[in-house]
């Protein structure tokens, strides 16, 4: 093994909604829609929220302030002041639903303010081949010995060179066991037992996730890059297609907990809030493997605030604040003595550290490049139009 709620003083800090949230629990990939102004630059399209018309903004170059584009859930108003109380500089956190928007943003902007971004491993690699990250200086980061071997030389950027990774998990499905015959131990179930599950059955709106699933169930791999691979992998989607109630990463949270869905396809992270909340769910990795995936720390080329961007590299890989945020927020640390500073049931607990025979099954997204990404989301797109 490698490895609450937000109340009226724990706060997400929100800069573009400028609104704040109360008593909301915000997972990994949730997009807060809470304002008209929140979705004035989105359009929606079937591949989910993607960044439409954005126009560059003024740069911010104050050296007492940092802005971090990160996944909702992964800051919270107790961390931000935290960070201030010891460093003087006040950290303001902006939240990207997806990878893709992120990117696009970053992109539109030139970096726009933002001096830490929280992008996903296969993400980093693109970032790295668009020129669009620095490569880090290690000797500006304390506590890099922290992390486990696993994420000390990892595939998407040896050595670390332009990320540091901050959090990990599975991908996998969440169930009502109450109201279930028998468990669902593989993707394969939910094609076995469609009848049941007809329009009480959730997958995630991410093509990769989606088709990769798809993908292991019929023996190939996440990645795969053969386009008659991902021909019969949408095909099989086709079959599922009448029973599947919708393709979304975070409407299911409620509809599973008000028994209107019996299983969801999500992430680790969440599904282990959903358990914790009611021991009549449960999570599992399927059997013919599915994703592994980590979120990182990166710093743009264009970051106006370096040496802020390394104060809080620095400040997350400490052990005693690794700790917390894991136990506070939830997600699954690559912290060792991060780790070791976690309770024994947390530890222990296999939907945040799933055992090493379980990681074995799993695959990391790799970058297909422009033309098979292409073929990906044309797929998806008949497939979530249809």
């Amino acid at each position: 093994m490698i490895e609450g709620n937000y109340d009226h003083d724990n706060r997400l800090l929100m800069r573009e909604q400028g609104t704040q949230f109360h008593g909301v629990q915000l997972n990994r990939r949730k997009f807060l829609k809470g304002s008209a102004a929140a979705l004035s630059g989105f359009a929606l399209s079937s591949c989910g929220w993607r960044l439409a018309d954005v126009k560059p903004t003024a740069r911010r170059t104050s050296t007492d302030t940092l802005y971090i584009y990160t996944w909702a859930g992964y800051t919270d108003n107790k961390l931000l002041k935290q960070f201030e109380a010891e460093t003087g500089i006040r950290a303001i956190a902006d939240v990207f639903d997806s990878n893709e928007a992120m990117l696009a943003r970053i992109q539109a902007q030139g970096g726009g303010d933002y001096s830490i971004i929280y992008p996903s491993d296969y993400i980093v690699q693109e970032m790295i081949d668009l020129e669009l990250l620095q490569k880090l200086d290690h000797s500006q980061i304390n506590g890099l010995e922290n992390l486990f071997e696993t994420f000390a030389d990892p595939g998407y950027d040896p050595g670390n060179a332009y990320s540091i990774p901050i959090s990990w998990g599975t991908t996998g499905l969440i169930y009502n066991k109450s109201a279930l015959d028998s468990p669902p131990t593989d993707w394969d179930y939910l094609w076995e037992n469609a009848d049941q599950l007809t329009r009480r059955m959730t997958l995630l709106n991410d093509v990769r996730e989606v088709m990769g699933a798809s993908l292991k169930s019929l023996g190939y791999s996440y990645n795969t890059t053969e386009e008659s691979k991902v021909r019969e992998a949408y095909e099989k989607l086709v079959e599922l297609r009448p029973a599947i109630a919708s393709f979304n990463s975070d409407a299911w949270r409620t509809q599973i907990l008000s028994g209107d869905l019996l299983v969801a396809m999500c992430y680790s992270s969440d599904a282990n809030e959903i358990t914790e909340e009611d021991d009549n769910f449960a999570y599992i990795v399927p059997e013919s493997g599915s994703s592994v995936w980590a979120d990182t720390l990166v710093i743009p080329r264009t970051a106006p605030n370096v040496a802020g961007a390394y104060a809080w590299m620095s400040f997350m890989m400490r052990a005693q604040v690794s700790a917390e945020i894991t136990q506070r927020l939830s997600f699954a640390t690559p912290n060792r003595p991060g780790y070791e500073l976690l309770p024994k049931d947390v530890r222990t607990n296999p939907n945040l550290f799933p055992s090493s025979e379980t990681i074995d099954r799993c695959e990391g997204l790799k970058p297909l490049g422009e033309e098979v990404g292409e073929i990906y989301d044309r797929y998806w797109t008949k497939l979530t139009s249809g």
